[in-house]
């Protein structure tokens, strides 16, 4: 918002030779006009931390949605810890992200490749940053931990997650989160000055930063813990391990997409923000213009998902469809906020074909991702840093990174090769970074004897072996109490049995 002053010398002039004591009545008026001005800059301040808390809040929801969609898609044996880790993702990833993840993120003035302030959120307050920035970042770490979470589902002993969360969200995600969204970050696009390639990185809500990360760190792990027991045969043809509840991965997908209306839109972190005063058209519009390329994108995503497995298995299969649906979110997230709404169809197009030949190459590869994690995040995110790259709009780009009239655009729209470059080399040092630090985390597991649960505990399940009992309780054990029991009928019994179970 504008800032407005009040001269009362300036204003006592214009009162007529016949006003008493003008200046005192000029100095009056300027102390209301002030106390007005205070009033709106107070409420502008509170809009803005508003919006961006419920974003928060939007985004943290999403834990939600992984745990659902992790919980559906392995089987009923594992269903606890799936979901106890995803709890913990986010309780291990409040206190590493409080204690270091913040500071190496956001930590300003820094150099360009880590932050070096605010550990613990010591001296946080400035005028860029408040508690609900911390809020909102945190939820963006530890969906990045979710995301791996995912890919060494069903096999990984418990500690192994704990391990990994805590430096993903404390190191590995906070420096790539510095690099390419801080003031100070080298390829930044928000940079004042000595932008990469004249035009920095444009990841608006991280299709590299939070997917491409999540889904490299996945990679590594489940190429280092292998594949599940029974995944693939002896001849080394794949075979389907699918998840116990389609009703679970529906619900979780629709969380998720629930959650990204905060993801995406609420990465402007502002909303009273006017491009040009008194004219309907401001930040405000951009959100809404973000939320419907992010509908768009994910939409279109699902239906070509739909329809392209469908040719290739004979089948309509919900948790493809939702697969792809994801796929589409996680391509647009970098760029949702810079095209047209006719691009992010283009996008989610793309996503779902990037998506299918991932799993194809993956099931080539023998490499077992239950929930396609690394596929869809990686695969999608890096799709979608290259799409941006081609299709960002001159004139979004200018509202939301500012700079003059020459700043590079997107390649397809007539901006040149630049902000390509850029997104190129952005892929190029995520897969890098997060190679040389997750990876040796993994191996070090692996020699240690802390990443893989045994195979008698793969087997039976770590919900019974690891966790004390089933997530799901398949009798009544007050009926058993009581000398009770439930009768089961065999299919080709003339009378029921009573051997306890169902």
């Amino acid at each position: 918002m504008s800032q407005q002053s009040c001269s009362a010398d300036q204003l006592a002039q214009l009162f007529g030779p016949n006003t008493t004591n003008a200046q005192a009545a000029a100095t009056l008026i300027c102390d209301q006009f002030a106390a007005v001005v205070r009033n709106f800059t107070d409420t502008g301040y509170a809009i803005d931390n508003t919006y961006l808390l419920f974003s928060a809040y939007l985004v943290f929801s999403m834990q939600l949605g992984f745990a659902m969609l992790c919980a559906g898609s392995v089987r009923a044996k594992n269903t606890m810890n799936i979901m106890l880790t995803n709890v913990l993702d986010a309780a291990a990833g409040g206190i590493f992200y409080y204690l270091f993840g913040f500071a190496f993120a956001w930590g300003s003035p820094s150099n360009g490749f880590i932050g070096k302030h605010y550990f613990g959120l010591t001296d946080l307050h400035s005028d860029n940053l408040d508690y609900s920035n911390f809020l909102y970042q945190w939820a963006f770490a530890i969906a990045a931990a979710g995301i791996t979470s995912g890919s060494i589902a069903e096999r990984t002993q418990f500690v192994a997650y704990l391990i990994y969360s805590s430096f993903l969200t404390g190191f590995v995600y906070p420096v790539v989160s510095h690099w390419f969204w801080s003031p100070d970050g080298w390829a930044s696009a928000f940079k004042k000055s000595d932008l990469l390639l004249s035009t920095g990185v444009i990841d608006f809500a991280g299709s590299g930063v939070v997917h491409m990360v999540g889904g490299v760190a996945g990679l590594w792990g489940a190429l280092i813990e292998g594949p599940r027991i029974g995944r693939f045969d002896h001849a080394g043809r794949a075979v389907a391990l699918r998840g116990h509840s389609a009703s679970l991965v529906v619900l979780g997908t629709f969380m998720l997409w629930f959650g990204w209306y905060g993801f995406n839109p609420g990465s402007f972190n502002k909303i009273l923000v006017a491009y040009d005063s008194g004219n309907k058209y401001g930040q405000w519009s951009a959100v809404g213009r973000t939320a419907v390329t992010t509908t768009l994108a994910g939409s279109t995503a699902a239906l070509t998902t739909l329809f392209g497995k469908r040719l290739i298995s004979g089948h309509w299969n919900v948790t493809d469809v939702c697969n792809g649906l994801l796929g589409g979110f996680a391509a647009i997230t970098a760029g949702c906020s810079v095209v047209e709404p006719w691009a992010a169809i283009v996008c989610g197009f793309v996503a779902s074909l990037v998506l299918i030949a991932c799993n194809k190459l993956a099931e080539m590869a023998r490499f077992d991702d239950p929930l396609e994690a690394a596929q869809l995040h990686g695969g999608c995110g890096a799709w979608g840093v290259l799409f941006t790259a081609l299709f960002a709009k001159k004139e979004y780009v200018l509202q939301v990174y500012q700079g003059d009239q020459s700043r590079p655009h997107g390649l397809f729209m007539g901006g040149g090769w630049n902000l390509l470059g850029a997104h190129v080399i952005q892929i190029l040092v995520i897969v890098g970074w997060v190679s040389a630090t997750m990876g040796p985390l993994f191996w070090g597991l692996k020699k240690l004897k802390l990443l893989r649960i045994s195979s008698e505990d793969e087997l039976a399940g770590m919900d019974l072996t690891r966790h004390g009992g089933f997530a799901y309780a398949y009798e009544d054990d007050e009926t058993q109490k009581h000398g009770i029991q439930l009768r089961k009928v065999e299919p080709n019994a003339s009378t029921p049995t009573t051997d306890g179970g169902l």
